[in-house]
């Protein structure tokens, strides 16, 4: 029971530690060789913005008491 307890949490810890491993070298390797059949196309420019609407505010002095 004792050697589960202490083996349980370093076998976890390989276990991520490893698919870290495997996402940062092996993985990369993988996506790189399927390349895109064409290249990407630059993003198109965002729309130009509207003109905001003006919002009047009342002065705090103009404003009823509660």
């Amino acid at each position: 029971m004792y050697a589960l307890i202490v083996l349980v949490p370093f076998v976890l810890l390989a276990t991520v530690m490893g698919l870290s491993w495997w996402e940062e070298y092996v993985l990369p390797t993988a996506e790189s060789a399927v390349a895109p059949a064409e290249p990407p196309t630059p993003a198109a420019a965002p729309p130009p913005h509207r003109e905001l609407t003006r919002i009047e505010t009342v002065p705090a002095q103009d404003v009823a008491p509660r």
